[in-house]
């Protein structure tokens, strides 16, 4: 019975020398990988202020933000949607705490907080791997994020074709667009990669008056309508827009490329795509068949300088 109590007393021993061993971050129950250098997103360091707001500006919009601790609070400016504001909420905090923001590119950054009566920066632009050197040299913090309405495709990738094609400045397709009250408006090209199509629109305005655009709507509608019947409409939401200019100033001209999922038009039906002006009305609008779409210039390189 004494040679129990003493391999009992043994045990509770070595486990509470095991539970008070520090942690050496490698070592896990079961077979566990160890977290190599390259693997690891490198944050940024940050000095913030209870006095004095820092703020930061991403290269697209904000989608997600999450703080380490209390210790500091943060969020979008007004009116801004790619400007993030941060601040202490504690006045001279000692610990080091961080935050993590995703932006609508799916880059993701991180930051170390420190506190300083005095930071040295309070206005940082944080570029993406677009102009933060050569293309396809990604910085180690812009990892891709996939993003829900995107689905299974890189919103790097999107940017990128929305890039290559706004640069590229074709016109393969000259047959669509309108021309109204000195404002013309031309579909330009439709490319598809994957699983989106992307409409290269552009607006000239020939008068001296600017045209302020209030949005844009695409929808499939029916080629022909009853007196007294309902029209059936589907609208089509463009997920990402490239260059969309809200003011096209008088005698210029403006493009934009538009990412949209893939779909196609019924026989029975057509694609209508209108532009409105904001408190004015030199509308536009095109109507696009649906041997317009399947004939989609196949995108199979990138031209992005």
């Amino acid at each position: 019975m004494k040679q129990l109590f003493l391999m009992i007393a043994f045990a509770i021993a070595t486990g509470a020398n095991a539970r008070q061993k520090p942690s050496t971050g490698d070592l896990y129950e079961g077979l566990t990988r160890k977290i190599v250098h390259d693997r690891m997103i490198p944050p940024y360091g940050l000095e913030v202020s209870f006095d004095k707001t820092v703020h930061v500006i991403f290269p697209s919009a904000v989608r997600y933000v999450d703080l380490g601790s209390a210790s500091i609070i943060a969020g979008k400016a007004d009116g801004a949607e790619n400007v993030i504001r941060v601040k202490a909420a504690v006045r001279g905090f000692e610990t080091e705490t961080n935050f993590s923001v995703i932006t609508d590119e799916g880059s993701f950054y991180s930051f170390n907080v420190k506190y300083a009566d005095e930071p040295w920066k309070l206005n940082i632009e944080m570029k993406d791997f677009i102009h933060d050197g050569e293309a396809v040299n990604r910085p180690n913090n812009a990892m891709d994020i996939y993003l829900k309405e995107l689905g299974s495709e890189s919103p790097k990738l999107v940017r990128l074709i929305m890039k290559s094609v706004y640069q590229s400045n074709r016109r393969d397709i000259k047959h669509i667009g309108s021309k109204r009250f000195g404002i013309q408006y031309l579909l330009k090209g439709i490319y598809t990669h994957g699983d989106f199509l992307y409409f290269h629109t552009q607006v000239k305005n020939s008068s001296s008056v600017p045209f302020d655009i209030d949005f844009v709507r695409l929808k499939i509608v029916d080629r022909k309508t009853a007196k007294r019947t309902a029209i059936q409409e589907r609208v089509i939401h463009p997920v990402r827009a490239c260059h969309h200019a809200i003011r096209i100033p008088g005698r210029k001209t403006e493009r934009t490329v538009f990412a949209l999922e893939k779909f196609t038009v019924p026989d029975d039906k057509h694609l209508v795509v209108e532009l409105f002006e904001k408190d004015g009305g030199r509308h536009q609008s095109f109507i696009v068949e649906n041997r317009d779409i399947v004939r989609a210039r196949v995108i199979d390189h990138l031209n992005v300088k």
